[in-house]
């Protein structure tokens, strides 16, 4: 019996073992490295196809969860069309009563600021919409949003990344670990069970 839980413990601690390493090797080496007198490199997973994973979630996050029209549409939902049409209606009547001929009377000029202020009170809401939408179609067209995460992510100091990730899913890791333990565990009894009494 001692010798059968000997060869399960040893199970466990391979197994649990073998986990740890296999994660350390998500992240590391980050540079790859070779293997002299083979044609082996070794390289942590992640970074080794850090540049996939950059664009795959760029495209992520631009095809399924931040498009640009989405953006675009809650920007001009949320803008205050009021105060852009006082501002604009601001701007204009101080550049009219700028540029109006002095030789205007002062009634014909007062008449005609009236006659803007109320083409822009009437229209103002409408046109500040269809600016936005012109100037969004611009934006969308240049604008990529997939491009802009991937090469934040490439950007990004690889050990930052391995931080986060570490964070973010320590627990789930350390789970891994553990897993792998209890399967190399039974592993082990399993062996042991048919070396001491099958074989």
């Amino acid at each position: 019996m001692p010798k059968l839980i000997i060869l399960a413990l040893i199970g466990a601690l391979i197994g649990w073992m073998t986990n740890v390493i296999a994660i350390k090797l998500m992240f590391r080496p980050i540079n790859p490295i070779g293997i002299k007198g083979t044609p082996f490199v070794l390289q942590g997973l992640i970074p080794k196809r850090k540049s996939d994973i950059a664009k795959s979630i760029g495209e992520v996050i631009s095809e399924e969860l931040v498009t640009m029209e989405r953006i675009v549409d809650k920007v001009i939902l949320d803008m205050d069309k009021k105060q852009i049409v006082e501002m604009i209606k601001e701007k204009v009547i101080i550049v009219a009563e700028e540029k109006m001929p002095s030789l205007i009377p002062s009634m014909f000029k007062g008449i005609l600021i009236q006659n803007i202020e109320k083409i822009i009170d009437e229209n103002g809401e409408q046109m500040v919409v269809e600016m936005a939408e012109k100037l969004s179609h611009k934006a969308i067209e240049s604008i990529n949003i997939s491009k802009m995460v991937e090469d934040q992510i490439n950007a990004f100091n690889f050990d930052k990344i391995e931080q986060m990730t570490m964070k973010i899913a320590k627990t789930e890791l350390k789970h891994i670990e553990v897993l792998g333990g209890i399967i190399g565990f039974f592993i082990g009894l399993l062996q042991g069970i048919i070396v001491l009494y099958v074989m």
